[in-house]
Formats: structure tokens, C-alpha cells, sequence
């Protein structure tokens, strides 16, 4: 789970129902989880290798169990094959809002 004060040193925008934020990503993992912020970034630590995608798709799953939404409103726009990725969540409600402001 996220800690309280992650989003305090994260840098990230929210405009028009949607919260984008940098990710750092640390593949090959022994489990896949938020481990706290690192230069601005969210950092999370994935288990999947980053090989076909299969990093982008679990980070996309640890994302939207952490945010409490479906995958299909958590994307990766830039940084698909980097460890550093901007990630958006779209459709953000009432219930994200809340969530977000307890971190």
C-alpha cells in the first residue's frame, strides 16, 4: 500500500478528471509492489521481466489494485521501454479522490 505522504513529494498533475504522475520501475522483483517515491517518481518494484511487455502489463495491474480502478483506466504514455514510464489514470471520481487523499 502507498504510504501517506507519497503524493506530497510526487510530482503529478490532475486536470480534467485525470492524475498523471512518473513511474520508476525495478523489474525482476520478488513480488510486485509500491515501495515508496524516489526523485519525484512513484517507484514500484515489478516482478515480471521487461521482456514483451510483460513488465508494463503488471505495472499497469499494480497500479490500478493501488488506485482501486479498473486496468482498462490506467495507461503508460510515454516511457514503454524505460524504467521511467508517465503514467495516467483517466475517469477519475469521487471515490479516487478520497482515496488519493488519504496517501
Amino acid at each position: 500500500m502507498v504510504c501517506p505522504h507519497f503524493l506530497e513529494v510526487i510530482d503529478y498533475t490532475f486536470k480534467d478528471r485525470e492524475l498523471t504522475f512518473r513511474v520508476l520501475v525495478v523489474p525482476r522483483a520478488s513480488k510486485s509492489e509500491v515501495v515508496g517515491e524516489h526523485n519525484g517518481s512513484l517507484r514500484v518494484r515489478i516482478a515480471a521481466p521487461p521482456v514483451d511487455g510483460a513488465a508494463n502489463e503488471e505495472l499497469v495491474r499494480v497500479l490500478a489494485k493501488t488506485f482501486r480502478v479498473p486496468r482498462r483506466e490506467v495507461s503508460i504514455i510515454s516511457g514503454q521501454s524505460g524504467r521511467v514510464k508517465q503514467v495516467r489514470i483517466t475517469a477519475v471520481n469521487g471515490e479516487v479522490l478520497t482515496f488519493i487523499e488519504t496517501l
